[in-house]
Parts: structure tokens; sequence; C-alpha cells
């Protein structure tokens, strides 16, 4: 799936092919990536901000 997201005509193959469902679960998937990436930001910054409240 690309970044920028899917249009209609690249998503309709999709569910003829591998069905509903399957659409579904990979769509979630690219949702919840993108949220883990903000996580693993917030904590990788996490100890920067420790520090600085120790100071």
């Amino acid at each position: 799936m690309q970044k920028e997201g899917m249009n209609v005509e690249q998503i309709l193959p999709f569910i003829s092919e591998i069905g509903f469902p399957a659409l579904v679960t990979f769509y979630l998937l690219y949702r919840i990536e993108t949220k883990l990436e903000a996580v693993i930001e917030s904590v990788q910054a996490l100890p920067k901000q420790m520090l600085n409240l120790k100071e």
C-alpha cells in the first residue's frame, strides 16, 4: 500500500481477489503501522526529555 493512500480503482481488484475481510485487515494494519511509528518516535525522544527535566 502507498503511504498517501489508495484510490478506488486500486482497491476494487483487491476486493475481488482476496475478499473483503482480508482487505479490511490490511487497511487496519496500515493504520496501526502509522500510529506505531508515532509511538516509537515518542519513546525514542523520552530519554532526552527526562534529561532536560533533571537539569
